[in-house]
């Protein structure tokens, strides 16, 4: 009587020593691939606001604004050179004070990235709500 309990208690003892790690691996890597994937959008703290296609007739009336920074680092509001410290004034002057004018801004292929997110937070910290980031032509663009 007491050697088919013993035996049972084997039996039942045995699966337990080694434990099926595999799913808890592939749990952790799907995680660990969801938190790379969320934690760049978490941490962008500037809003871009892309072109939508139910844009306002108001909106579609006026022409967007461009500032462009060419490859030097030097920003150009439309064609006009602008220094970085006149560029919110300039803007506010060229949208008549509208905070929802659209701005784009366009930047060269050969600088840093950085610098280019470094002039959007500077635009929508002037309080400016609709700015978009235009890609550079690759083929044949002019400097």
């Amino acid at each position: 009587m007491g050697m088919p309990s013993s035996g049972g208690r084997g039996r039942r003892r045995r699966p337990m020593a080694d434990i099926n790690v595999t799913p808890m691996v592939d749990v952790m890597l799907v995680l660990l691939i969801i938190f790379m994937v969320t934690s760049p959008m978490m941490t962008s703290g500037v809003n871009v606001d892309l072109p939508k296609t139910d844009a306002k007739p108001v909106n579609s009336d006026t022409k967007p604004i461009t500032v462009s920074i060419k490859a030097d680092g030097g920003l150009y509001l439309g064609d006009d050179p602008v220094t970085p410290d006149q560029l919110v004034e300039q803007l506010k002057a060229a949208s008549n004070n509208d905070p929802t004018h659209r701005i784009f801004v366009r930047g060269d292929a050969h600088i840093d990235y950085g610098r280019v997110m470094q002039v959007m937070g500077q635009i929508t910290s002037g309080g400016f709500t609709h700015v978009a980031l235009l890609a550079q032509q690759p083929a044949g663009a002019s400097h």
